[in-house]
């Protein structure tokens, strides 16, 4: 397989799963272990694409936040979003200083899937037992950064299911109101994650050369399938659980488990 063929698969696999609550960087180590490992400013670069994607689901919302902030309400909810990024960069900055790197092995990305699949489960039945509430808090804002660091550090556990339940026991019970604010929150965080890869790759000497022509493709579809996914997932969770995706996490962390030996 060419190596522009299998950046443009890595980034439809990319674009489908940065929001499902299966975890983008999960499945893209795992197709990595197969279709040959990717540098980290690829990875976190084709992320972006799947960002521009839900910034352009949320066009309208983000065209309404930026010209309503001279409105109360939507001046706190655009604060809110600022502080969950906020909170993501003053804890997540420290931990990139300090040296974190995405593992080299699966079996780590694998358990994660499970017991991101156990936490995803629970999370809904006690969201489900709790009012009816639509208004994002400011715990629901530093909660929801927090989770976003987390599930940087763990991959296989979702930027965007540990936000969205993470909003969900915060006290954002309705899934699409805890869907809106984990996804307009990971705009900034995204985005900033990837220019921040940027300037570290442009500022380290010797570093490894990157085929841009291969992260413009990949890029390009990462947007393209996102803002098909979203669309999708956005109607789905307006009427349906999330268990069918805990199952698929099950089946796939249980599957890779089997199949590769301890230690890969």
């Amino acid at each position: 397989m060419s190596d522009l063929l299998a950046a443009l698969l890595l980034g439809i696999l990319e674009g489908i799963t940065e929001f499902l609550p299966i975890s983008s960087t999960g499945h893209l180590l795992i197709a990595q272990h197969w279709l040959g490992p990717r540098s980290d400013l690829f990875n976190i670069v084709i992320q972006a694409g799947a960002i521009l994607a839900i910034s352009l689901v949320y066009r309208q919302r983000l065209w309404a936040l930026a010209h309503g902030l001279h409105r109360p309400e939507t001046r706190d909810y655009a604060l809110k979003i600022g502080a969950a990024f906020a909170v993501t960069a003053a804890v997540g900055i420290p931990v990139r200083l300090l040296g974190w790197e995405l593992p080299e092995t699966v079996t780590p990305v694998a358990w994660a899937l499970i017991l991101g699949g156990v936490w995803m489960l629970l999370a809904e039945r006690v969201a489900e037992r709790r009012p009816d509430r639509t208004e994002a808090t400011w715990t629901v804002a530093v909660l929801v950064g927090l989770a976003q660091v987390l599930a940087g550090v763990f991959p296989g556990t979702s930027r965007s299911a540990a936000a969205i339940f993470m909003a969900m026991l915060a006290g954002l019970s309705r899934r699409s109101a805890a869907a809106e604010f984990a996804f307009l929150a990971g705009i900034p965080t995204m985005f900033a994650a990837s220019a921040y890869a940027l300037v570290e790759y442009a500022a380290t000497p010797g570093a490894p050369r990157e085929d841009w022509g291969e992260l413009a493709v990949a890029f390009a579809a990462a947007t393209a399938t996102g803002f098909a996914t979203v669309r999708w997932l956005l109607g789905y969770i307006s009427r349906h659980r999330f268990t069918p995706f805990a199952i698929y996490r099950f089946c796939l962390g249980a599957l890779l488990l089997w199949l590769l030996p301890a230690g890969q």
